[in-house]
């Protein structure tokens, strides 16, 4: 975006606190269902199928957001078939037009998350590999308060922006 107006501004903080929002409600559906792998081992394999799933739409919610900051702040996401992997990098870096979305050692904890996504996609359920998913399930608590903490920050970065050029156009 070469001109920052402040109203897009706005409007790309209220699209992110959606998508955090939207986060949050899967936190606790995470949550939920890994406290149902210990109360019913039995189907735990059914379970982890599940939190695969859930795993997967925690790394598509925050590639989401990073969509939105691309497309928004600088012109549109990568193209190629790596593309996932250079947003997601593009992400920890500050750019001319904002400061950097997440930290480095978000980013690290999130490419565990969007290789694991890929091989959600490219596999049946009940081929995932449950070990695998039970040491995603116990690093997501942290990758995910890492993301919500950074995440947070760019967000309250983009309404302070927003409201300085009000301040200093207040027509724009």
């Amino acid at each position: 975006m070469s001109t920052q107006n402040p109203i897009r501004l706005k409007e790309l903080a209220a699209d992110i606190e959606l998508e955090l929002n939207r986060l949050r409600q899967l936190e606790k559906d995470i949550t939920y269902v890994r406290q149902e792998v210990e109360n019913d081992p039995i189907h735990a394999k059914l379970f982890y199928e599940n939190l695969a799933l859930k795993l997967q739409s925690f790394y598509t919610g925050c590639e989401r957001i990073f969509s939105l900051v691309a497309i928004e702040l600088n012109g549109g996401v990568p193209s190629g078939s790596d593309w996932h992997k250079r947003l997601l990098d593009r992400m920890m870096t500050e750019r001319e037009t904002r400061i950097a979305v997440i930290r480095p050692e978000t980013a690290k904890r999130l490419q565990e998350m969007l290789a694991f996504r890929h091989v959600v996609r490219s596999i049946y359920g009940f081929e995932l590999d449950s070990d695998r998913i039970a040491r995603l399930v116990d690093a997501y608590p942290k990758a995910w308060a890492q993301t919500q903490t950074d995440v947070a920050h760019f967000n309250a970065w983009l309404v302070s922006l927003a409201t300085n050029l009000e301040a200093v156009n207040p027509e724009a």
